[in-house]
């Protein structure tokens, strides 16, 4: 049959590219884009690592959709826009060079299609025109568009220069900079920073074992201790010029205090100790929160035992409280008792008994909150503070959060229960807290680690610590994009405005601590640390190491309680974790009696892989079918939140419902008034995604959606129809059900459906029914009907949550296909058929019947051998030639047989690929096929695996396994002796081994497969010669063995006729190899490309000869002679067998 081809144009549409604001998205810039969208007309924006964009455009006043169809108003944009933000350091402008690269090349491409606009962030401004000039240039002012490439080109090379001057000359910033502390933390501080090239040496103070071994050689460690005075005199020794503190220790001691007197030119990253007081005294710090409203637990704060046991008992029997030593614990000092007695046994243990020592002379009881943890670190400059990605820890030692408090087992982040609103109140927070501690006098300047309490009632403040958080920072700052060290600079000197600090767009970050057993108790130390180096091959994994020392031997050992934190990346969570147990499944803590002992947990992260769904509401009514939802989710039947409703309609009661779930679920009405239908659904989808929504439901919602809600919320929001969709589709409520009793029909029902575009017309995804009866009214079927529309949102919304049933075929495995291929490769079976079995397919197992083979059980011995192709399977795929390697897979296992003096009676091969291609399995069978009929034994059966995730697309694999008989009596090696007769048969070939050698000598010669063979004249490509199939020696030999002419065999595979001959010698006997043929011309080739001498050769290559049989000198002359009627074309005299062990070659190749 025919087939016509038609011929299309392809219509590029224009769109407005937003390169490299990261988190910043300036007012200038989206008002830019909001009228490039709806006045010009450009159909879609795409922001390029620029996250903050989409959501920002969706808030007033722009609500404006990233993709909005092409078409507003009738205008179609015909030229295309570029928005390129200046980086704001150098650091940053190096390491994005290439997006600069692609703006200055769009540029001087003399492209017409794109204006091209820079925004300095610095000046708030467009570079070389303003908002109105870069529209003018999209509508098509040239003069506009001009001006503002030429701008841009004179910000790019003013970059350059300042680049030069201050990286890459040699008079350039290149500075020291002490990280003081000895964890993982402060590895993980040591390794952000080395990255910066404005950074010359980061000494870690006193530093790790894993820090004395980092593969970075600007880290190094140096100072015994963290004590203030060996920092100090470090710092003046290497002339530092940045001191990053990690521990809180050394700042509750006032070592930045010390620094400002002592070394007053060198930056310090850490508050002072008065600012520390933050988590030196959390008495102070309650004290501070309730004085600026910053939301916290109820509390009151105690120096006297007496007095704070008298309060405790004063509350309600579940008034359930927190009991906390105030000062400085190590982590250690809070307790969270469960009844009236413990929270008095926990006074008595803080304040009497001092488990704590000094920390507990204040004691602050606290009411006990309840909610999910997170762990929220800001970047303080002591005027601002910029918050970084939420991260959960988790602190028990033991899986299911079971076993005692640790310093944390592992963390993640992003963490998902920290929604972009709960972001901005926590980042709102910590600035009110800069903010006040400046104004008090005691500005803070460094890392505010605010722990979160994630409650019904909204985000309250847990305490502060005044550093960096271990795990932690081991999943927070690989997420980090923007140079760390510029970073702390700028907290240092005041300038964090001025920064952009940005964080990776679609990355995960997931660690998984590795401790020694006993941990947090009693365990041991000293252990050798296995696999560190496997785990580091590992792409995406970092081992961070923290209780780990470097032995005299060079052996990393472990040290300390938590010893590893492994860190994995990934594109989400789920990726990042498994990244992380990949690293983790290669260590161990191994003791001298040879015990691991690593203790981990393994569900680090299962609560975030597995939280509920998060679901926003659009409703105008009462919301009745809301009801049955709310009921599943609190029930827990629905794994499943609501989180936002939202409403058109100032008064709908479907509001109340919303308000009723909890301080924490956004209740809105949002008013249409003046606002386009898609700029109001920008509007709601704004309030959605700030609460974290991620599934949308339709109850009684009373407007007509946008195409561009419609696609951004596709596949992902559902609306119920009053009838039996597609019937009646358009109509609603009571008019719906009056048409179907119109219409005559006899059942009805609800219709949850996809939401798109066309009105009702999305998949259906459930369906409920009920019967209509004959006296049936709108108002009585309506009644029926309406009860069914809860139940059935209920049931989509689990399908949704459970995700669409996949089928073998989705995952990328063709069932059909396999079958296809079985009918395909029937008949290349059949024709291997022989005595003892049929070659049949289809069966569980193959089945050969020894005695129509002419066995006696009794008498018989079974050979096995099992063998691959290798690499040679590399140049059949890439010149699609796939028989050859069928045979060669035949070739390689009976030959190893027939050395044993077998019979091969029957093969099985196993065939795996990534996607199966039924004609290149085909072939492949058909060249086993052809082998097993070289070698007489039957194809009786097979695997073929098809796993899309294992093997990339176009890639193969094979295995092969033959078996064989021979009787007990003639079981080779027998009689081999001083004097017997080597016997050689020629090769075809390389055969299956070495090609790894021969492909790399093959690029080495600038040659490809397809290239004319220079070694074989008759075949026209290398590709045709190098795939010249195995010798199949089992004919040829057969008749010397029934007869028992051989002594032994060898067949010459990897390891060439040096290596495999002495597998069949006695200890003892050697050879004399006097008769070796000459090299054949491809052998000749891989000489002279590769260099090799002629013993390493025969160490390689077969060189010519392919299988050596052994006999008694007086059987030579017949054995040739039945080798020669077999139809061998040459027999090569090789040599003999000699007394020692030492295979002598004396011909020269």
């Amino acid at each position: 049959k025919s087939r016509e081809h038609t011929s299309k144009v392809f219509t590029v549409m224009p769109s407005t590219t937003v390169l490299g604001f990261g988190a910043r998205a300036p007012t200038k810039l989206l008002d830019l884009l909001s009228k490039a969208s709806s006045e010009c007309g450009v159909p879609e924006i795409v922001p390029d690592r620029s996250q903050a964009i989409g959501h920002a455009l969706l808030k007033t006043p722009y609500r404006t959709f990233l993709s909005n169809g092409g078409n507003v108003d009738g205008k179609i944009a015909t030229k295309s826009l570029l928005v390129y933000s200046l980086p704001t350091t150098e650091t940053e402008y190096i390491k994005f060079c290439s997006e600069a690269e692609s703006v200055r090349s769009k540029i001087l491409s003399g492209d017409d299609s794109t204006v091209v606009a820079a925004f300095n962030l610095s000046t708030d401004s467009f570079v070389g025109g303003s908002v109105k000039d870069v529209l003018s240039a999209v509508s098509g002012d040239n003069e506009k568009k001009a001006a503002l490439a030429a701008g841009t080109l004179q910000s790019l090379a003013e970059l350059d220069r300042k680049t030069a001057d201050k990286v890459v000359a040699s008079s350039g910033q290149k500075d020291v900079v002490i990280v003081v502390g000895s964890g993982g933390r402060e590895h993980a501080l040591a390794v952000a920073l080395a990255q910066s090239p404005l950074v010359a040496k980061v000494l870690c103070c006193p530093g790790n074992g894993g820090t004395a071994a980092e593969e970075n050689k600007k880290i190094e460690n140096r100072g015994a201790n963290q004590n203030n005075d060996t920092v100090i005199e470090l710092t003046k020794e290497v002339g530092a010029r940045m001191v990053v503190v990690g521990p809180e220790a050394p700042l509750v001691a006032g070592l930045v205090d010390e620094m400002k007197v002592k070394c007053p030119d060198v930056l310090c990253f850490g508050p002072s100790q008065a600012a520390a007081e933050l988590e030196a005294s959390k008495a102070f710090t309650k004290d501070f929160l309730q004085e600026h409203g910053i939301p916290t637990a109820k509390y009151r704060t105690f120096t006297d035992t007496d007095e704070a046991i008298k309060y405790v008992e004063s509350l309600g029997e579940n008034d359930r409280q927190v009991v906390k030593a105030s000062g400085l614990a190590a982590g250690k000092g809070v307790l969270i008792p469960t009844t009236k007695a413990e929270t008095i046994a926990a006074v008595k243990e803080i304040m009497s008994d001092k488990a704590f020592g000094t920390a507990g002379d204040t004691c602050v009881i606290e009411s006990f909150l309840t909610g999910p943890e997170a762990s929220c670190f800001a970047l303080c400059d002591g005027k601002t503070a910029v918050l970084m990605p939420a991260a959960q820890d988790h602190k028990r030692a033991l899986d299911n959060d079971e076993g005692l408090n640790t310093g944390g087992m592992g963390a993640y982040a992003p963490a998902p229960c920290v929604t972009p609103k709960l972001q901005n109140e926590i980042e709102a927070m910590c600035r009110t807290t800069v903010t006040k501690m400046a104004e008090r006098g005691t500005p803070y300047v460094g890392l505010l680690y605010a722990g979160m309490m994630l409650t019904p009632d909204g985000p309250y403040m847990l305490e502060y610590n005044c550093r960096f958080g271990d795990p932690e920072t081991q999943v927070v700052l690989p997420l980090l994009e923007t140079d760390l060290y510029e970073v702390m600079t700028a907290c240092c000197t005041g300038t964090l405005e001025d920064i952009d600090v940005r964080f990776k767009e679609g990355v995960s970050a997931a660690t998984v601590v590795c401790a020694a057993k006993g941990y947090p108790e009693k365990y041991p130390k000293g252990m050798e640390i296995k696999g560190l180096e496997e785990a580091k091959l590992i792409d995406g994994v970092k081992v961070y190491h923290a209780g780990t020392k470097v032995d005299d031997s060079n052996v990393t050992r472990c040290s300390g309680g938590r010893v590893l934190a492994v860190t994995g990346l990934g594109s989400n969570l789920n990726a990042a974790l498994k990244t992380a147990y990949k690293g983790v499944n290669q260590l161990d803590f191994v003791d001298a009696d040879g015990n691991g002992l690593l203790h981990n947990r393994t569900d680090i992260g299962r609560k975030a892989l597995g939280k509920k769904l998060r679901i926003g509401v659009l409703g105008s009514t009462r919301g009745t079918a809301l009801i049955p939802v709310m009921e599943a989710c609190a029930s827990g039947k629905l794994h499943a939140e609501i989180v936002a409703v939202v409403s058109n309609k100032s008064a709908a009661s479907i509001l109340e419902k919303g308000k009723s779930l909890g301080a924490t679920v956004v209740s809105c009405f949002v008013s249409a008034k003046g606002l386009t239908r898609e700029q109001y659904d920008a509007e709601c989808t704004e309030v959605l995604l700030s609460a974290g929504v991620e599934y949308v439901i339709l109850v009684g919602y009373m407007r007509i959606l946008s195409k561009a809600f419609c696609d951004f919320w596709a596949g992902r929001c559902i609306n119920v129809h009053p009838s039996l969709l597609p019937l009646h589709a358009g109509g609603m409520d009571l008019q719906v059900h009056q048409a179907v009793i119109d219409a005559g029909e006899n059942e009805s029902g609800c219709t949850i459906h996809e939401v798109t575009e066309t009105v009702d017309g999305g998949p259906i995804v459930v369906q409920k029914r009920v019967t209509v009866e004959s006296g049936d009214t709108a108002e009585t079927l309506k009644a029926k009907v309406q009860p069914l529309e809860g139940p059935a949102f209920v049931e989509a919304i689990e399908k949704y949550r459970k995700g669409k049933v996949i089928s073998y075929a989705d995952s990328g495995v063709d069932i059909d296909a396999g079958n296809k291929l079985v009918d395909l490769i029937k008949p290349f079976c059949k024709a291997t058929r022989r005595a003892g079995c049929d070659a049949d397919l289809g069966g569980f197992g193959g089945l050969f019947d020894l005695a129509a083979a002419g066995y006696d059980a009794k008498e018989t011995v079974l050979i096995g051998a099992t063998d691959g192709v290798g690499t040679k399977l590399r140049i059949a795929q890439t010149m699609k030639n796939h028989v050859t390697v069928g045979i060669d897979l035949v070739a390689m296992c009976v030959n190893d047989l027939i050395v044993a003096g077998g019979e091969p009676l029957f093969f099985l091969d196993y065939f795996a690929t990534g996607h199966l291609e039924i004609v290149e399995a085909a072939a492949v069978v058909e060249g086993i096929a052809e082998g097993c009929k070289q070698a007489g034994c039957g194809l009786i059966g097979g695997e073929t695996a098809e796993m899309p995730s294992m093997y990339a697309p176009g890639d193969y694999d094979l295995a092969g396994f033959s078996v064989g008989a021979v009787q007990k009596g003639k079981i080779l090696p027998q009689g081999v002796a001083v004097g017997n007769v080597l016997l050689g048969l020629a090769s075809s070939g390389i055969h299956s081994n070495g090609f790894s050698l021969v492909r790399k000598l093959v690029a080495k010669d600038g040659l490809t497969y397809d290239s004319p063979c220079p070694w074989d004249k008759t075949k026209a490509r290398i590709g045709d010669s190098l795939l010249t199939p195995t010798r199949i020696y089992v004919k040829a030999c057969l008749p010397l063995l029934k007869k028992g002419l051989v002594n032994a065999m060898a067949h010459i595979t990897g390891g060439g006729l040096l290596e495999n001959l002495p597998r069949s010698l006695p200890t003892g006997v050697g050879a004399k190899i006097s008769g070796h043929p000459k090299l054949p011309s491809v052998f000749q080739w891989m000489k002279e490309s590769s260099g090799l001498d002629d013993n390493e050769m025969l160490r390689t290559f077969n060189c010519g000869v392919g299988m050596v049989l052994i006999v008694d000198a007086k059987d030579a002359d017949e054995a040739k002679k039945l080798l020669l009627d077999a139809g061998e074309s040459e027999v090569y005299d090789l040599g003999t067998l000699v007394e020692g062990g030492d295979i002598e070659v004396t011909s020269a190749l």
